[in-house]
């Protein structure tokens, strides 16, 4: 799985219509409303790199009021629920 942190400028009297948009597509799995430079930054996790254009390119940036996107690939991923499920591999509840 390829996760892509993509940074979105918006119009600002329709972020949340946007970010609604951007949340409602398959790839796209959360969507912040934020402060500063940008305005929103979604999460888009895909199966293949080539992915990234159908979703962002393709999808994202031409939702009505997207002004500009800042993509992010990540090469690892680290999270606190990962370090619990392998903690918790072999425990009794």
């Amino acid at each position: 799985m390829i996760t892509a942190i993509v940074l979105i400028k918006t119009s600002v009297d329709r972020i949340p219509e946007i970010a609604e948009s951007i949340a409602a597509l398959d790839c796209v799995s959360e969507v912040f409303s934020v402060t500063g430079t940008y305005d929103l930054i979604a999460m888009v996790r895909v199966a293949r790199h080539d992915d990234l254009a159908d979703v962002i390119p393709g999808k994202i940036s031409k939702i009505p009021g997207v002004e500009g996107t800042d993509t992010h690939v990540a090469f690892r991923t680290y999270s606190q629920h990962d370090l619990e499920a392998a903690f918790a591999i072999g425990l009794d509840s």
